[in-house]
């Protein structure tokens, strides 16, 4: 099997220097944890370890140990004989076989039970196992990555995650950085993400972002990290159509609504209406307009969502009342 690592995009100093060190351990046959915010990249970084090996030429697998039942992850793992349990008819291979020779990649490793932890640790330290239903101990050349989300240490403090094989598993950590810690990508990974889309989409042209939307992109936090920035990239795009002016609209929530479920009504405390009605209209317009630029830290488009306007609505607002 033949392949290259994954492309991983930044150049913000914080992200290289979690490269850095993916490259030197890639290089030793030795097992490593991954540990990072959900969305900034684990596989990935998983996939470079193993691609930059000397077992490149081999099978890289994964298993998302959160995703299956103790059961299923151990058969998932270890494979099974045939009358093993109800169902299994045959002989069936398990991850850690079919990644003889290659990398074994456990995600969301802290969600294995203790059990499984015990026999995931014996095949670190000696390469050998059984079956579900098996006798017979089979011997395996497997190179495990781990990855969590969680704070291991903190787990094994606590008794909820083996020490040892955290022991095992720390031969070193590659802990990466959340997109707010590497400033100088989101940018960057906008520009990509958005000409990728535009791509799929069929558009002759991506037309970048104007200058407020970069703005609001680089003021937001990213709890969901790069997976987040590219949803949010990529739905802009989608929305906003092929055309050659800078997409001027970003909607970070795709919940946010006027009539989101669970949202009770509110309405606003106004004072007995007096007056002639043109100005007393200009007035609440005002001060709708203003508050919404407040709670946005002063972002026009942020403000505009909050209003359930368009971008360009909003701008005709601020014309109109010298805003």
């Amino acid at each position: 099997m033949t392949a290259e690592p994954a492309t991983l995009l930044g150049s913000d100093p914080a992200f290289l220097e979690a490269l850095e060190q993916v490259s030197r351990l890639a290089q030793l046959d030795r097992p490593a944890l991954v540990i990072g915010e959900r969305g900034t990249g684990k596989e990935l970084i998983a996939e470079r370890l193993h691609f930059l090996s000397p077992r490149w030429e081999g099978p890289f697998t994964k298993v998302n140990c959160a995703a299956l039942s103790e059961t299923l992850l151990e058969s998932e793992l270890f494979g099974h004989e045939a009358g093993a349990f109800t169902g299994a008819r045959q002989r069936r291979r398990g991850r850690f076989e079919r990644s003889d020779g290659g990398t074994l990649f456990l995600d969301e490793i802290a969600t294995a039970s203790a059990r499984l932890q015990e026999q995931i640790l014996r095949v670190i330290e000696y390469g050998e196992f059984e079956r579900v239903g098996g006798e017979q101990t089979l011997k395996v050349d497997v190179r495990v990555i781990g990855a969590t989300n969680v704070d291991l240490p903190a787990l094994a403090d606590k008794g909820d995650f083996r020490a040892d094989l955290l022991d095992r598993l720390a031969f070193d950590v590659v802990t990466l950085p959340p997109l707010r810690a590497r400033p100088n990508d989101i940018l960057e990974l906008g520009e990509a993400f958005g000409l990728r889309m535009a791509r799929t989409l069929g558009h002759p042209v991506f037309p970048g972002f104007a200058p407020e939307c970069q703005r609001m992109l680089l003021a937001y936090s990213w709890p969901g990290n790069v997976r987040e920035l590219r949803n949010v990239v990529e739905r802009s795009v989608y929305r906003a159509g092929p055309g050659e002016q800078p997409i001027g609209e970003i909607r970070i929530d795709p919940f946010e609504s006027p009539w989101r479920l669970g949202r009770k009504p509110t309405a606003p405390s106004m004072p007995a209406p007096s007056g002639p009605f043109a100005p007393a209209v200009a007035a609440f317009e005002t001060d709708l307009i203003k508050r919404a630029l407040n709670a946005s830290n002063g972002s026009q488009t942020q403000a505009a969502q909050r209003l359930d306007l368009s971008y360009h609505q909003f701008r005709r607002l601020l014309q109109k009342y010298k805003l």
